[in-house]
Parts: structure tokens; sequence; C-alpha cells
């Protein structure tokens, strides 16, 4: 019987709140196995933040075993339990930063499976950060991969691009419909055979500032590229086999930068060799022009440097990205959408302020012309993580770089910009119950670029600042997509103890070799599923941060892109400096 005192009407609406907790809890349940121990794969520098995410419910201490022979070396207590919503699940944090001694270690919970075994160790990421460049160089176009290079993923030339058509959306009195013209080199996209020049911009700029940012790291670095054992770092080699097409994208008649290089429809699931459509010229416009300006000014005061090995090239690159600019003035909202014959990829975007003022911004750095920064009208120019869509960060980015060069207001303006965005990133990783700095919206298609670009962008802050809080949260951000996540994977194909073994990617898919190529980021979990419907298995979870597929058929959150690899690159590389490499 209740107590009498006790309202009838209050323990029913307690046991109401019984009942639905429960069939909430049931739910998250349903949306796949939560019971285990999320660590970074690949483990954690000596000086690095370390946390681990543990499920709730399971006792409130953790200690950390060495890998072989179990001993204890550490001993802490979990962080209280809260709800992360993108998962649905009861989290805890286990932090043990302050262990620093290295070695290799398991994580242990009572009533819970060890984690896997990761190191604690000095330069953690360096073969992470070489395999995620030499993913670019499979995926080369226009080139045979030898077997000396690229071992068991050696393949056949493909799409030598010699006989481009212009498509009749191209088409000008200089250039008309039907004319071929040579466009070799440059690197697929992602899993599919198509080049497009708006997504190699923020790709091929990000590798750009990579170098730019931490030279000393990657002088020296041999990937085992063609080009290797020269004086040029390799990152830089591989960056100008993307360049080297871009330029051919330039109508040199006017100026105008072609949008995409494609065939009309995507190739069916084969090796590049087999896929042998023709191939177009499509439509210039406005984004390609000002995402070509910005890198190829960008890339004329990189290489400047090697002028010996490419004799010219640092001039013919910043007239090529002047042309464009004039181009762009003149052309300022040519808006890209597909031609109704062409069916693939679009990259279509109708805004044009942040490209008019990330590439305003990478000219003015190149030349000093007082022109540029006018255009740039840094005032009134805000700043957020950058994608292929939205590259105003891109600006800020290179501004903090080189913010000794700037007047004195202007350095002012880019310090509140980049820690205002440090700010705002830090804070959502303060407050998440999983201590990963990802909101809701942030769960969109290729979520593990937008993870990887928000830790680019910390990374600037404390660059900018010292301020050790910004390492912390990038760092966070490394250790979600390396396992520190609901679905336990490692993002990375081949670096991890669980990783992705089906990207949607024709060569891994075609080339009748088990393990997907080595280096590249799966795009990650969202709950948009526009794959569903062509995938013979369900996916695991609505939930925002599980639902992922690691199959083919998933193209939604299994493909690979160069935009999303870039930013691994460069944050990897940039932990191993930030934290030290010894």
């Amino acid at each position: 019987m209740p107590n009498p005192r006790f309202p009838a009407i209050l323990l029913l609406a307690i046991l109401s709140g019984l009942v639905a907790c429960q069939s909430e809890l049931s739910r998250e349940q349903a949306d796949g196995p939560t019971a285990s121990i999320q660590v970074n794969q690949l483990g954690y520098s000596p000086q690095a933040v370390k946390e681990a995410t543990v499920p709730a419910g399971f006792g409130d201490t953790f200690e950390l075993v060495e890998h072989n022979g179990g001993r204890t070396v550490y001993r802490g207590t979990l962080s209280a339990a809260e709800r992360w919503p993108h998962s649905g699940e009861w989290v805890r944090r286990a932090d043990f930063s302050d262990l620093t001694q290295p070695g290799h270690y398991r994580l242990r919970v009572p009533g819970l499976a060890d984690s896997h075994p990761f190191p604690v160790a000095a330069r953690a990421y360096s073969s992470l950060n070489d395999a995620a460049i030499k993913a670019y160089y499979f995926n080369r176009a226009s080139t045979a991969l030898d077997e000396a290079h690229a071992g068991v993923y050696a393949r056949a030339l493909g799409h030598p691009d010699e006989q481009v058509e212009i498509h009749r959306s191209a088409a000008s009195a200089e250039r008309p419909e039907g004319m071929a013209l040579a466009s070799p080199r440059g690197w697929y996209d992602a899993g599919d055979y198509n080049k497009y020049i708006v997504n190699s911009g923020i790709s091929t700029y990000t590798l750009l500032a990579a170098y730019e940012h931490f030279p000393d790291y990657y002088q020296g670095r041999e990937l085992n590229i063609p080009e290797s054992g020269d004086v040029v770092p390799d990152l830089l080699n591989e960056v100008m086999w993307n360049l080297s097409w871009m330029l051919t994208m330039q109508d040199p008649n006017d100026g105008g930068v072609y949008h995409k290089l494609t065939t009309k429809r995507f190739s069916g699931k084969v090796m590049p060799e087999n896929a042998t459509a023709q191939r177009y010229f499509v439509q210039k416009g406005t984004a390609a022009a000002l995402n070509f300006a910005a890198v190829m000014a960008t890339a004329s005061r990189v290489y400047a440097d090697y002028e010996a090995t490419f004799p010219g090239f640092s001039e013919i690159s910043l007239a090529a990205a002047e042309a464009a600019w004039e181009w762009a003035r003149s052309n300022p909202q040519v808006v890209y959408r597909n031609p109704e014959d062409i069916r693939t990829g679009e990259y279509g975007d109708e805004e044009f302020g942040d490209e008019f003022a990330w590439a305003a911004a990478e000219l003015y750095l190149t030349t000093g012309k007082p022109a540029y920064w006018e255009a740039l009208e840094p005032k009134v120019v805000t700043i957020s993580v950058p994608n292929w869509a939205d590259t105003q960060g891109l600006a800020w980015l290179s501004l903090a770089q080189h913010r000794g060069a700037l007047p004195e207001a202007a350095q002012t303006l880019v310090a509140e910009r980049v820690r205002s965005l440090g700010d705002a990133l830090y804070n959502e990783w303060r407050t998440s119950a999983a201590g990963v700095p990802m909101r809701a919206e942030d769960f969109v298609w290729g979520s593990n670029g937008v993870a990887m670009n928000s830790a680019m962008m910390l990374i600037a802050a404390h660059r900018l600042t010292d301020d050790e809080r910004y390492l912390g949260a990038a760092q966070s951000l490394v250790d979600y997509v390396l396992g520190r996540n609901p679905t336990g994977y490692s993002y990375v194909t081949g670096y991890g103890a669980h990783t992705p073994q089906n990207i949607h990617h024709r060569p891994s898919a075609a080339d009748g070799i088990d393990a997907p190529v080595p280096g590249f980021l799966a795009g990650g979990p969202h709950s948009g599923q526009q794959d569903a419907s062509d995938c013979p298995i369900p996916y695991p979870s609505d939930k925002p941060a599980k639902s992922y597929l690691d199959h083919w058929c998933s193209y939604a959150s299994n493909e690979i892109t160069i935009n999303w690899n870039a930013p691994l690159v460069y944050v990897s590389g940039a932990l191993e400096v930030l934290y030290g490499e010894d």
C-alpha cells in the first residue's frame, strides 16, 4: 500500500517515468551493442591528453594494465555517467592523461572486456600520416601504379585523359563543343573516377597548408612514390601531381576554370583501365575559378623554394591564379548545376562570398597587393569549420599562419576570429558527455571530415595562443576517428584493430584483394542513410553517431574522398610536431 501521505498522482508519475526510462533504455539497446570500451586504437603521445569512453553501469573505477603480462600500471576514477544524445548511450570517461610512461596497454573496467591494446609512444601517428598522404598516390589518375611503389595494389594505367572533349555547357568560340584537349594527371576525387576542381580546391590547399605550417616535419619523409629520393618533400611531390592537372582545367583564352572533368554517368565497380567512357570538360563556374585562384596563389609561394625542380611553376601558378580571380570578378554569380546529360557529382554551391574571401586572402599573402586586402573585407568575413562549400575558415587559417606580416589591427582581428572558433569547439568538448566536440549538425555526409577540419581549426587556435586546451580538444577528435566512438571502428583503412573493410572505392572493390587500399578515411556515420534502399543489409542504428555501415553499398557513410583525407594529414602531422616527435 502506498504511504497515505504520499500523493497517489505523484507516485503514478514516478512509476510512469520509470517505465519511460526503461523503454528508452530498451530502444538504446536495440540500436546496437554499447558495452565496450572505446579507445584510440593507434594510441597516444606521452604528453597528449588521453581519454577513453566507457559505457555506464559497470562501476566507478578503471585501470590500465600492461598488454603483455597484465600488470596494473595506473588506476583512476571514471567521470559521472551522462547520456550522449548523438549515440543514445550513457557513458563515462576515463582520463589517464598523466600516464606518460611509454608502453602498450589495455584499459580495464570490471564487468567489461578489456579495451583493444594501444600504445603510449612518441611518434604515435607517424605511419598514419605517411599512409594518409600515400592514399593520394593510390588515387592517381593517368598512370599505372607499379608493384615497386604500390605493392599488391599495383594496377594498370587508367584514364590517360589525352582526349577529353569540351561539353556543350563549356563550349566557346575558341573551344567549341566536341573539341578534344589533354588534361592528364590529378587524383580521382573519391570512390569514383572523376576529377572535380571544387573539391580539389580544399583538398590541395589543406595539404599545402600542412607543409607550409610544419615544413621541417615533412623534410626527408620518404613515402615510396615514384618521385621519392629527390630534393622535394614527398608531400609536395604528391601535391604537384594534382596541381599539374588543375592547370589544364583553366581556359587560357579568358581565365575561366571548368567545374569538373567527368564521364556522363558514374562507372560501374571496375578497375580504372576498364572504365573507358568518354570524358568531358563541363561548364565553367565561379566556385571553380575561386577555388583554383586560392590554391594556385598558395602553391606559388610554397613552391617558390623549389624553383630548380619545378622551373617557372611559381610564376605560372600565380599568373593563373590572378587570371582566374579576374574571371570570377567579371562573373561573380555563375552557379554550377549539372547539365541534363551529366549525372555525376555536382558539388553545387550558390553562395560565393566565402570563396571570394579565401581567394583574396591567398592572393594578398602571396603578392602583397593592397587591392586583394580590400577585396577580402576582413571585418565582415566570419569564421567557421571549413568544408568544400564553406571555405572562409581557410582564409583565417592562412592569415593566422602569416599574422606577423599583417598590420597590427589586422593581427588583432585574426586572433579574435581564430580564438572565437577555438573557444566554441573547446566548449563543445568540455560539455560533451563523450568528450567529443561534435554537434548534431556535424553528423552530416562526411562527418569524419567535419571532425578532422574541426581539429585543424583547434590546432590553429593553439598555435596562435599556445593554449593547451585547444590541443586537447583536437586530440579528442583524432581519438574519435581512430576508435573512440560508438561504432568501435578506427575509420582509417589499415590503421587500427577494427577498421573498415568494404569502403565505397572502386579500386578497393574491384581489385580482388580482400583488404582495401590503406590510408583512406571513411566518410563516417550520419543518420541520412541516403543509400539505404541500395543496401542489402540495414544500418545498425539511426542514431547519428552509430549510423554507419561498412559495406560497398554505403556511399553515404563508407565512401572515401580526397577532401576528408587532407585534414587527417594536417592534423596527424601537427600533433606529431606539437606533442613532440621524440
